[in-house]
């Protein structure tokens, strides 16, 4: 069996239109002003109030989110400063260390903890609020080895590639991008409406033992590179 068919799971297909509904809902029901900063305390808490998109927020400033963990904390994950070069303002994130946030529109029911068979040594996302419409989730895992992080990056490639080839008037990827900074790897993926209209995007990154993936849903700004500068600074936080 290929990695590609190892990621390719027929219920994906099926889940991906309840996962766009989901990804939508958020944009209305996600009213977080900030939220405090992870450590290894809250990533207990967190364990026992996971759901199945993130944990449950905790109010603070936006823009108080960067703080390391042993292993893999929130100071790895896209940061408030980062929006501001692409013309988005955040006013809220909701962190979770547990791995069971919803991997992107394509995945369905797929998270890190399960794409990784809970085999990583931590976990981190993030899902990110904005005062314009947008949302952006990110989720990612440290790998034992170099060689499992490899594998992970081309399941997660497999799994976004896999919503490439699309009937006419269904969203859908478009090519991919290859980007490297500072040592680390990845492809961006815009994204398009039925209609054709680029809205967001996803990318997939790693960096030594670290890997990520990142997506941006909705079209927040009218510059077409803002989808490379969310994944260039992602992978620039990623080795934190």
């Amino acid at each position: 069996m290929t990695e590609n068919q190892a990621v390719q799971q027929k219920p994906v297909r099926r889940k991906r239109v309840a996962a766009a509904a989901c990804f939508t809902a958020a944009l209305i029901t996600v009213g977080v002003v900030g939220v405090q900063p992870a450590t290894a305390d809250g990533a207990a808490h967190d364990a026992a109030h996971r759901t199945a998109v993130a944990a449950r927020p905790v109010t603070a400033q936006p823009a108080a989110v960067a703080v390391a963990v042993p292993g893999l904390g929130s100071a790895a994950l896209v940061q408030s400063e980062d929006f501001f070069q692409q013309g988005l303002g955040p006013v809220g994130a909701t962190v979770s260390l547990a791995g069971s946030q919803g991997l992107s529109a394509c995945s369905g029911e797929e998270t890190m903890h399960g794409l990784t068979k809970g085999k990583a040594t931590a976990y981190a996302s993030v899902t990110w609020t904005f005062d314009t419409r947008g949302l952006l989730v990110e989720s990612a895992a440290s790998a034992a080895t170099s060689s499992s992080a490899s594998t992970y990056q081309k399941q997660l490639d497999a799994l976004v590639r896999d919503c490439q080839d699309e009937p006419a008037g269904h969203w859908h990827y478009g090519a991919a991008h290859t980007l490297s900074v500072n040592g680390g790897t990845g492809h961006w993926y815009p994204s398009y409406s039925g209609d054709g209209t680029v809205a967001g995007g996803v990318a997939v990154l790693r960096s030594g033992t670290r890997v990520a993936i990142v997506e941006l849903t909705g079209q927040p700004t009218d510059a077409p590179s803002y989808v490379k500068g969310i994944a260039t600074a992602a992978l620039n936080r990623l080795p934190s």
